[in-house]
């Protein structure tokens, strides 16, 4: 059949086509940052520039068909629902993180593939289908109004890219007017969407990742200089008091997930407590219990909670370290504690190439990682992400005992995860009543690891661990996000979640149980970077020579302030959220910002710092005085009938 040639002057309808994508694609994505995203509009020219910004994407991406001399509609209704699909899962990952996709994070999904099912699926709505409404109206139109179109005009596409600049430089510089140095201060995405966009924000994303990967090839030995002056100006002498009062003693981590200080001495209106076990903790007589303690994680939540714990470095602001750094050189906790005569091991009730833990904890110099192939991994023993907390503790202990003394070890809890929802038998206590699932369930996820936990510590003392072991027991990071704050609001007794407020929600539970020394409330700010110094003083081991990024929490001059990922932070006295000072004890908005802006400018310098130093891979040029360097080809995880042993012995 012949093919329909319109008039010449109806010879564009392809153009007609065009605009019709761009300004569906571009309305939906409006909508959806206003309906899905908190980002935070404080005024005119922010509303302007939220608006704008889908626009030069939108040109950009879709003009691409134009360059094509056939199937245009194809290749436009291919693109439109590549960028449908990038922005529905930018909402369902923003729907519980609060954050948006990177590069990096797709690469934790390739490797975490298969054991994310549960979360994803709770988080997606029947009425998400609107967010593809215009793929499907342009397969209708193409099949349709524009079924029998002949195209032979291709300048279009040279003016579409120049409109396409130019609405990016005009909307780059409005916000460069609103946000300077919005490009170079990027430690806060939620920024970046806001001034330009989710799709523009990808393609900045790719380019820092390539960045990323040319800053370790760039670097010399030379780039540490900075880094370690910094450390010593800012090093915390260890208390005389404390230090070396754990010397040779067993050191057990467990990473409480999820698990948010809220819920410490918390009550639901029956007089229930929650964490009736961890409550009494806060009185035990040879346990410290910090509560005021914050998590600093970013994308990588539980994995970048391992990694300040274990190396005193501030998490990746993109992507994860155990995924997209595991190469690089690291002076961790248990290649430190190796040359002390210390065997460590990891116990984690899921697979080892989960978050790429069986590469990274070689770097990390773990002895031995007892992952899911050590465990009972039955149907009744697993949910979402793992082994259940009651049976990982029960059948950690032989495992634990059959350890060389002094070990330092750490334990990964699976069970208070998100969605928190339990399964039938697995606990008897109440959910809470307060409008939200997510937040009603919490309370019994979080009761039945408490449970875990105690029976943990029982079966410690039965089998006479545990009177030399020091046991650090913190919440990895938030379990509860910004997307339940009315919930929330009730939880504690307020009319909202201020900002200052979900700042607070940031705080974790940290207890740190040393025998033989008297513990108690410490009400300092602190946060996950500060923790390993700390050990480490009380194990009688002088950090002073450590590239690390903490401040050891029983020092006299512990520096008493926390920051977060995106350059936020909290001290006793003021709490910075999205450049705005807050009093810390009242939680007002401070007209005058400067009480806040000194510690603002530590705060970057030190995730500058920090970064190079990740970023660079500095510390292959750097060691320690008296430390060994450890080399992760000699490790290797063999299974359960065999130990990780060191290949050249």
């Amino acid at each position: 059949m012949n093919k329909i040639r319109l008039p010449k002057k109806f010879n564009n309808s392809h153009i007609t086509f065009f605009a019709i994508a761009v300004i569906l694609f571009w309305l939906k994505s409006y909508v959806a940052y206003r309906i899905e995203f908190n980002l935070g509009i404080d005024n005119n020219l922010q509303k302007f520039l939220l608006l704008i910004n889908p626009l030069s994407s939108a040109l950009f991406f879709l003009g691409l068909a134009l360059l094509f001399k056939k199937h245009t509609k194809l290749v436009m209704i291919i693109i439109d629902f590549l960028l449908s699909f990038l922005l529905y899962a930018n909402i369902t990952y923003y729907r519980f993180f609060n954050d948006f996709i990177t590069v990096p994070v797709l690469l934790q999904t390739k490797t975490n593939a298969g054991q994310l099912g549960d979360s994803a699926l709770s988080l997606m709505h029947p009425l998400d289908v609107l967010y593809f409404a215009d793929f499907f109206i342009l397969i209708a139109l193409a099949l349709t109004v524009f079924k029998h179109i002949s195209v032979t005009n291709r300048k279009p596409f040279k003016i579409v890219l120049l409109f396409a600049i130019t609405t990016f430089l005009f909307n780059l510089g409005l916000a460069e007017k609103d946000r300077p140095q919005l490009l170079t201060r990027s430690f806060d995405r939620n920024y970046l969407v806001k001034y330009l966009g989710a799709y523009n924000f990808t393609i900045y994303d790719v380019i820092q990742n390539i960045k990323s990967s040319s800053q370790r090839a760039l670097a010399d030995s030379s780039d540490i200089t900075d880094v370690e002056n910094y450390r010593k100006a800012n090093y915390a002498e260890p208390n005389p008091k404390y230090f070396g009062k754990a010397k040779g003693m067993n050191v057990i981590f467990i990473s409480m997930e999820s698990l948010q200080n809220f819920i410490i001495n918390y009550k639901l209106p029956d007089g229930q407590e929650v964490t009736p076990f961890l409550n009494s903790l806060t009185h035990d007589k040879n346990t410290f219990y910090f509560n005021n303690f914050y998590h600093q994680t970013g994308q990588g939540k539980t994995s970048d909670a391992e990694f300040l714990m274990e190396n005193s470095l501030y998490p990746m602001a993109q992507g994860a370290v155990f995924v997209n750094k595991a190469q690089n050189t690291y002076q961790a906790t248990p290649a430190i504690l190796k040359g002390k005569g210390y065997t460590s091991a990891v116990f984690h009730g899921n697979y080892k190439t989960f978050w790429n833990r069986n590469v990274i904890y070689k770097a990390f110099g773990y002895d031995q990682f007892f992952d899911a192939e050590y465990y009972n991994m039955t149907e009744e023993n697993t949910k979402n992400y793992g082994l259940k907390d009651k049976p990982f503790f029960k059948e950690s202990i032989p495992l634990l005992k059959s350890l060389k003394q002094p070990f330092y070890t750490k334990f990964i809890t699976l069970s208070n995860h998100f969605p928190f929802a339990m399964d039938p038998g697995d606990t008897d206590f109440p959910a809470g009543d307060y409008g939200d699932t997510v937040v009603n369930q919490y309370f019994q996820s979080a009761h039945y690891m408490d449970q875990a936990l105690e029976q943990f510590f029982n079966d410690l003392k039965a089998s006479g661990l545990y009177d030399h072991t020091v046991i650090v027991m913190y919440g990895d990071h938030y379990g509860i996000s910004e997307n339940h704050n009315d919930a929330m609001a009730q939880v504690l007794g307020v009319d909202e979640i201020t900002p200052a407020i979900n700042a607070k929600l940031q705080r974790v539970p940290l207890f740190i149980h040393v025998p033989g020394v008297k513990g108690g409330i410490q009400s300092q700010v602190g946060g996950e970077v500060d923790v390993r110094p700390t050990v480490l003083h009380l194990l009688g081991i002088d950090t002073k020579d450590y590239m690390e990024f903490g401040s050891d929490l029983l020092s006299k001059q512990h520096r008493n302030w926390a920051l977060f990922r995106n350059g936020d932070f909290v001290t006793s006295d003021v709490i910075q959220v999205k450049d705005k000072c807050y009093a810390a004890k009242t939680e007002e908005l401070l007209e005058d910002p400067q009480p806040c802006k000194e510690i603002s400018d530590n705060v970057n310098t030190e995730l500058q710092m920090s970064d190079e130093v990740v970023y660079k891979d500095l510390l292959r040029f750097y060691k320690p005085e008296g430390y060994t360097p450890i080399n992760p080809n000699d490790y290797d995880y063999l299974g359960p009938n065999a130990k990780a042993t060191e290949k050249n012995n």
